[in-house]
């Protein structure tokens, strides 16, 4: 049957022999691609009477969205929250790099830092998609300055700022501009943070509470003027208490607003959070889950001193420390082995693991309708996994963009 050209000159990509991740089951089905999208096949056969022009064995492997990462504080000896000469360099090494972890987007966190930093960086990130150049930018994530100093973790105190009369403006003049931002995590605590919140929600920017002493209630008042995100559950937070479980009762709270889901981030290295704490948040709230790296400069490099903006960092395994001391600052974890451990550790399903990584961040984000699922006219971002998920090829607008090396697998 030959393809309908009047339609489109584009060739179609037929995968076949796989296990397609689609509506949170994995079903054995052909995935069909033109000109960046996932094409319905149904409508290609009856309306455009079409069929592929190249036909993909995969080989049994299971075909997932592209997992989608918002907080990586960089890697490879990049470190997004220094202002370099050649930070655009960085970002696109960045990029590129974390193709083989399943990466196909990404925001780039900075943290605490001065307003001089935030002033060269930002205007130095630009919101792109991806290609064989790198996985795609969504937008910065910027964590702090507006945080608590008790809860302030790897962040340096003398950055750390609070809202004064003018609260937005404040922030504005930190920023100095919020023209590529998509997520600010801040202390829901602080005086005039709500009319902040509401502010930041109006320009469509993610508001995310964390690195705070909050109670429930502050919480909660926090959700209803607009945030959606918590940033690393259970890191930098109060611990949960039974009498007032702070942050973290916002996964059972009868407060939130009808219709509203408060996502939470979550660093699945085996570091971060013990296991059982994974399965206590996943029970609570699974659909609210959203596996992130918080990845560091030295993500991807040897142990020893790096940088994670203001701070030295030292690497020790898979702990990351400020130099001299025992206060975790980020991880060297890459997605898919946050993936892999967040499977084991909770004993959930294939399909339940990838869209934690996938699926939720994309709702987060509110771009579900492109990325993170592998709906008709989606985005084909998309990876090849063997069925331990380990990545086998990164796929970006149907292009494969990186693959394993046979020799290796």
């Amino acid at each position: 049957m030959p393809s309908n050209k009047s339609v489109s000159d584009a060739p179609i990509v037929q995968f076949t022999n796989c296990r397609i991740l689609r509506d949170h089951q994995l079903q054995r089905e052909d995935l069909w691609v033109r000109e960046g999208k996932i094409l319905n096949p149904e409508k290609l056969f009856f309306d455009e009477k079409g069929s592929a022009d190249v036909q993909l064995d995969c080989k049994d492997s299971i075909i997932a969205p592209g997992f989608i990462d918002v907080q990586i504080n960089g890697g490879f000896g990049v470190d997004f929250s220094l202002a370099t000469d050649d930070f655009k360099s960085g970002i696109n090494l960045v990029s590129q790099k974390i193709l083989s972890h399943g990466v196909t987007s990404f925001c780039p966190t900075l943290v605490t830092s001065p307003p001089s930093v935030y002033h060269q960086v930002l205007p130095q990130i630009s919101v792109r998609n991806g290609g064989a150049h790198g996985a795609g930018i969504l937008g910065a994530h910027l964590e702090g300055p507006f945080i608590s100093k008790e809860k302030k973790g790897a962040h340096p105190e003398h950055c750390l700022r609070t809202f004064e009369a003018g609260a937005f403006r404040d922030l504005l003049a930190t920023y100095g501009s919020l023209d590529c931002v998509q997520i600010v995590t801040l202390a829901p605590e602080m005086r005039r943070s709500s009319e902040v919140i509401q502010e930041l929600t109006k320009r469509g920017i993610c508001v995310s509470l964390g690195h705070s002493v909050a109670n429930l209630s502050q919480a909660e008042e926090a959700v209803q003027h607009g945030a959606t995100f918590i940033t690393h559950l259970f890191n930098a937070m109060l611990p949960f208490h039974h009498r007032d479980p702070g942050i973290v009762g916002l996964l059972t709270s009868d407060k939130i607003p009808a219709g509203r889901r408060v996502f939470y981030g979550m660093i699945s290295d085996g570091i971060h959070t013990n296991p059982a704490a994974l399965r206590i948040a996943h029970r609570a709230h699974p659909k609210g889950l959203v596996l992130v790296t918080d990845a560091i400069a030295g993500m991807g490099l040897a142990p020893g001193r790096h940088t994670l903006g203001q701070q030295v960092v030292e690497i020790d395994g898979l702990n990351t420390y400020i130099a001299g001391t025992k206060t975790l600052s980020g991880s060297v974890a890459t997605m898919d082995t946050c993936v892999r451990h967040f499977q084991e550790a909770i004993g959930c399903s294939v399909e339940t693991a990838l869209e934690a990584a996938s699926l939720h961040p994309a709702q987060l984000l509110g771009i579900e309708h492109k990325k993170g699922t592998l709906n008709y006219d989606s985005d084909a971002d998309f990876l090849m996994l063997n069925d331990n998920l380990y990545v086998q090829a990164t796929y970006i607008a149907g292009e494969e963009v990186w693959r394993q090396d046979a020799s290796r697998m």
